[in-house]
Formats: structure tokens, C-alpha cells, sequence
């Protein structure tokens, strides 16, 4: 009975080998919001990623940055500020997959509802309450679900890749929280900057119709400075 089922054994393992390198001869995925081909290089600023330094001129402090370890100005209309410790910051998490940010709330300060397009994120509390959520994509034409936790000094929550999730103090005290992200580039949308706030306006009918809102409230709201506290 063994020697009749080795061989669907070794089959078995080889069609397992064969995927294994398929999935690792996929494309990696993006860290920019696009990337755009072209064929002058002397055009090329941007690509999915970083130039890579000679390992040989790599230094300690290519993996290290103090930027986490003092607190964020909050005097702002959002009362909050999210310092990122990305790629950018920390040229050494290039191609490693993860960053970091420090966040700092005043009291009823709001990290307001945003996106991170390419990371989950998972968020500890360090210092005070904060009231967190997420919203789901509408599953099976049932809806979009509210996910909420109110979050105390060690407690951590998940937001999961690309969902809409926002962060509120509801104490009395400032609070504090880092957050930890599935790439070295996350990204953010933060939704009414976006809806409201982008470069050229987006049309009024299309926000009147998408909101069902009066023209004068969507023209009121696209004038409004919409602050970013990342």
C-alpha cells in the first residue's frame, strides 16, 4: 500500500513546488498609488519602491530614526498628529514590508476617518481611551458593517487593508498610540479631504447627487480648508 501511494505523494508535492514558484514569480505589490511606465530614464523619479544603496555604504543609522520619541504638536483643527516612521523617514525598511507611526490625541482629539491603501494596520494604546472603528465594503449587497471598540492603555485593535477606520480620545486626558502597518508605504486617504478638498475641485454635481446634498452645502464644504494631520 505505501509503494501505491508515493507516487500520487511526489505528484502532489510537485504541483505544490510548481504553484509555490508561480506565486513568487508574481508581481510585487504597489507602493505608490501608480507608477507609470516610460522609456527615458532621465525621466524616471518615481518607481514601485527605492533605489537600493551599495550594502557596503549602509550605516546604523539607516535603520534608525528618534522622530517617535517626542510627542506631536496637536494644536490644530483635528486635534491630533500622526508621525509616520515610513521608507522615508527610515531608509532601511526598503523592501522589508513594514513602518511605523506615533499618533497624539488631545483631549476629544480625531484622527479622522481615512484609508491606508496598502497596509493593514494594527494599533496599540499607550495612554488614555480612545473610541476606534472600521467600516466594512458593502458585503453581499448587505451593507456596509460598523466594527467600534473603546480602546485603554494597552489595548489593540486591527484595521484591515483599504477599509475606511478612524480614531477618536473620548478621555479627558491627552492620549497616545502607535500604529504598526503591513508596508513600508502604507499611504492615506482621508476621506473628506479627498471627497472635498482635492486639487483641481471635483465637480459639484457629482457630489450633490453622490451626498444628496444642496448645491450650497457642497459649495460651502469644497471651500473649507481641510487639514492633514499625517
Amino acid at each position: 500500500m505505501k509503494g501505491v501511494h508515493f507516487p500520487v505523494t511526489a505528484a502532489a508535492l510537485s504541483v505544490l513546488a510548481f504553484t509555490t514558484l508561480l506565486a513568487s514569480a508574481s508581481d510585487p505589490d504597489p507602493l505608490q498609488d501608480f507608477c507609470v511606465a516610460i522609456n527615458n530614464t532621465d525621466f524616471a523619479v518615481f518607481v514601485n519602491g527605492k533605489f537600493c544603496k551599495d550594502p557596503n555604504l549602509a550605516s546604523a543609522n539607516d535603520f534608525f530614526s528618534d522622530k517617535l520619541r517626542y510627542s506631536g504638536n496637536t494644536s490644530n483643527p483635528v486635534g491630533s498628529i500622526v508621525t509616520a516612521a515610513n521608507v522615508d523617514v527610515i531608509p532601511g525598511l526598503n523592501t522589508l514590508g513594514i513602518s511605523f507611526a506615533r499618533v497624539d490625541f488631545a483631549p476629544n482629539g480625531l484622527n479622522p476617518p481615512h484609508t491606508h491603501p496598502r497596509a493593514t494596520e494594527i494599533f496599540i494604546v499607550l495612554e488614555g481611551s480612545l473610541y476606534v472603528g472600521f467600516v466594512t465594503s458593502n458585503i453581499n449587497g448587505d451593507g456596509n458593517r460598523l466594527f467600534t471598540k473603546v480602546l485603554n492603555k494597552g489595548d489593540v485593535f486591527v484595521f484591515p487593508i483599504g477599509l475606511i477606520h478612524f480614531q477618536l480620545n473620548v478621555g479627558k486626558t491627552n492620549a497616545l498610540a502607535l500604529a504598526a502597518f503591513g508596508s513600508q508605504n502604507p499611504g492615506v486617504i482621508t476621506i473628506a479631504n479627498a471627497v472635498f478638498g482635492s486639487k483641481p475641485p471635483i465637480n459639484p454635481d457629482v457630489l450633490t447627487k453622490a451626498f444628496q446634498l444642496d448645491n450650497n452645502v457642497v459649495d460651502y464644504l469644497q471651500k473649507q480648508f481641510w487639514y492633514n494631520n499625517s
